[in-house]
């Protein structure tokens, strides 16, 4: 926000916001993974996915792997981003890690290509047709026959305990398997291992990104923010007042809960933690909303066990917001419950 828009710093500060929104996902994908539910499918062009993940890969690989990647396709395939994401960077580790004492090149590529009916009948989980060809390869120590059988079984792994919870090449099977692909290793000792995975190809286009074109919603409301964390009150003040809102805070749920009834009308939303100590942001919401029925509650979590979107629902909270939170995401939100309070009952 303080920075030129031609600032050397941009440059730095959006990768650094890339990774860390994606480790935002992987946190919101291990919860769906405990919980068992599944994740949203979209069309992803799976190149830029790995593009995104080598760069992310090069500055933590030591210099003497080097890596060399030929993307050629630019087709789609339907899947979850963060899963994608996930599987080149655990693929990729593995190789790394095969390579570790004594160096070796790992090799990225990804090719359209056409799967016949022979192929289909050694593989009975895929149809014939045109397939997404993801290629992982290392040249380092490789896997023994003996293990080669049992690499995508849950919790087997060969690495140390402090190393490795054999997780890895079981939820990269998982995910493919997901997609309706399949997933082969070959390996030599010594030579090194390959990875080639096949995921099906959706003929949709692409939607446009609208990225940073996209129009950030303001508004000149009065916010009553609510959160036990005073950096995060500073930070999301700072935020709500570039957007034009004027923000009270309150890092007490009690405190919040005086506030409000000193003066009930004075704000047109509230904006609220849900875990506290004493009072959780779903409780102070309905009690807020005893004084005032109309009132615009938007919670915010990580995880909580305690709140539901449905249960969320059903006393009245009209929107989640997800830590941490992202100026564009609460702009829209925030825009989208204020508007949505202002308009006539039919």
């Amino acid at each position: 926000m303080k920075l030129e828009s031609d600032s050397e710093i941009n440059y730095d500060l959006k990768a650094v916001l890339t990774a860390s929104e994606r480790a935002k996902n992987l946190v919101k994908q291990i919860l769906a993974f405990s919980r068992q539910t599944k994740e949203e499918k979209m069309p992803i062009q799976m190149g830029l996915i790995a593009k995104e993940a080598l760069k992310l890969l090069r500055s933590s690989l030591p210099t003497t792997i080097g890596i060399r990647q030929n993307i050629q396709s630019r087709s789609l395939i339907m899947s979850d981003p963060t899963q994608l994401h996930q599987i080149i960077m655990n693929l990729c580790t593995n190789a790394a890690h095969a390579m570790r004492e004594e160096g070796g090149t790992l090799e990225i590529t990804l090719t359209d290509v056409e799967l016949d009916s022979d192929f289909a009948s050694t593989h009975l989980e895929i149809q014939p047709g045109t397939y997404l060809n993801l290629t992982v390869s290392d040249t380092g120590h490789g896997i023994p026959p003996e293990v080669m059988n049992r690499i995508f079984d849950p919790f087997f792994t060969t690495k140390p305990k402090d190393e490795g919870t054999g997780l890895g090449l079981s939820v990269v099977h998982g995910i493919v398997k997901d997609c309706g692909g399949t997933i082969m290793a070959y390996s030599e000792p010594d030579k090194g291992t390959t990875f080639q995975l096949y995921f099906p190809i959706i003929k949709y286009k692409a939607a446009e990104k609208l990225g940073d074109y996209e129009i950030t919603p303001t508004g000149t409301e009065r916010i009553l923010m609510v959160d036990d964390e005073k950096t995060i009150i500073d930070i999301n003040k700072r935020i709500l007042k570039s957007l034009g809102y004027t923000v009270e805070a309150r890092t007490s749920s009690l405190e919040a809960l005086e506030c409000f009834k000193a003066m009930p009308d004075k704000f047109d939303l509230v904006i609220s933690d849900v875990t506290m100590p004493l009072m959780t942001g779903d409780l102070l919401a309905q009690e807020m909303m005893k004084i005032r029925p109309d009132l615009p509650v938007i919670l915010c979590t990580g995880f909580s066990k305690k709140i539901t979107r449905e249960k969320a629902e059903t006393i009245g909270i009209k929107a989640f917001l997800m830590k941490p939170l992202l100026k564009k995401e609460m702009a829209h939100i925030i825009r989208m419950v204020l508007d949505e309070a202002k308009r006539p009952v039919q």
